[in-house]
């Protein structure tokens, strides 16, 4: 297990922090001072550094660029209430990271690396985190492929980065989204579960097109019938039935991520006397939900997105609207999840990890 003397630390001359406007910020537009950076070289991870946020100078051939090996993670940390500094439930990033790796036959990244690097770099940026509500450090741990040389195989060498970025609502209203019945994410044995960089490339198009039509975001169907739901491109969906239900896609199939938040959101709505049931579903079940009255919520849940309200759901020639002001259930587990954030609600689960 490393410990602060193991890292090489190289701080900045001067903050950049009294230049950064905590009152306006968009998300992933303003970055800290400091970033953790690690080579894999010859078998083996080599010295971690935490040095002053700089960009890259790589070679033309760089095996990322070419091939697609590119993994990365979000993650947040906030500050209570008291003023104490964590991370929300970094485990989980972290071996959803690896899973990520070892489908894109990329090497692991041990625990001390990430989960004590993380820490050590947090801490030092901690004035950093903005201490408003909805608004985080954001936490983006990435590897990348570093070989120079063009060829369709692994790389053996990769790089290792954790970067940080103060930030406030991701989404600032309430979300339109399109279901999309053209192009697909993922497929069964494909790439789905993983955040492979990849996957947001393939996204960007649909959702183009999704937007030029009005519509914030694309919310996913199968390859093949375009009919099973997946997830929306930026967090997983749930759906909140009048019988006191919530319905999610499950991760049967391994189309989907398997989101952090998500499995906070399925643990505080169980809590809550909800009813949670992941499965497969049909994007005409929701229909007629919507059609019966039945269907009373719909939102997104996602690091970056936390937890996102959806006024409108379209499916070909049908329109859903939904008015979240008067929701009951996604407001209350937004409400539990920040409480437990502020330190105002136990943390029951061990959610919370202490810089």
């Amino acid at each position: 297990m490393i410990d602060t003397q193991d890292i090489q630390i190289t701080k900045v001359k001067r903050s950049k922090i009294d230049e950064t406007d905590f009152g306006n910020l968009p998300f992933g537009k303003h970055f800290t001072d400091h970033m953790l950076e690690v080579d894999f070289i010859g078998g083996t991870w080599r010295q971690i550094s935490i040095k002053p946020y700089q960009p890259f100078m790589f070679d033309p051939s760089l095996a990322a660029l070419h091939y697609g090996q590119a993994i990365f993670e979000g993650i947040k940390a906030y500050k209570s209430q008291a003023g104490n500094a964590f991370i929300f439930r970094p485990y989980d990033n972290f071996k959803r990271f690896n899973l990520s790796a070892a489908r894109m036959e990329m090497p692991i990244v041990p625990e001390d690396i990430f989960i004590e690097g993380m820490r050590v770099l947090v801490a030092i940026d901690k004035d950093w985190i903005p201490a408003r509500e909805d608004y985080s450090l954001y936490i983006r741990p990435l590897m990348f492929a570093t070989d120079t040389a063009i060829g369709v195989r692994p790389s053996d060498t990769y790089k290792f980065v954790i970067i940080l970025s103060p930030t406030g609502p991701y989404y600032a209203h309430p979300m339109k989204i399109y279901v999309e019945e053209k192009y697909s994410r993922a497929a069964p044995g494909g790439i789905g579960f993983a955040k492979n960089a990849g996957n947001y490339g393939g996204s960007m198009y649909p959702t183009s097109i999704a937007r030029r039509r009005g519509y914030d975001q694309v919310l996913w169907t199968d390859c093949a019938e375009h009919k099973w739901l997946q997830e929306v491109g930026t967090m997983n969906i749930f759906f909140i039935t009048a019988e006191n239900k919530a319905i999610t896609p499950s991760l049967d199939e391994g189309t989907i991520l398997d989101g952090v938040t998500r499995s906070t959101v399925i643990t505080l709505l169980s809590e809550m006397g909800v009813m949670v049931e992941q499965r497969k579903i049909n994007i005409e079940e929701i229909i007629d939900y919507y059609s019966r009255g039945q269907l009373q919520e719909v939102f997104g849940t996602g690091t970056a997105a936390t937890i996102s309200p959806v006024q409108e759901l379209k499916y070909r020639e049908t329109v859903m609207t939904f008015d979240p002001q008067f929701w009951k259930t996604a407001p209350r587990v937004k409400k539990i999840l920040a409480e437990i954030r502020q330190g105002k609600r136990e943390d029951s689960h061990g959610w919370l990890f202490p810089i």
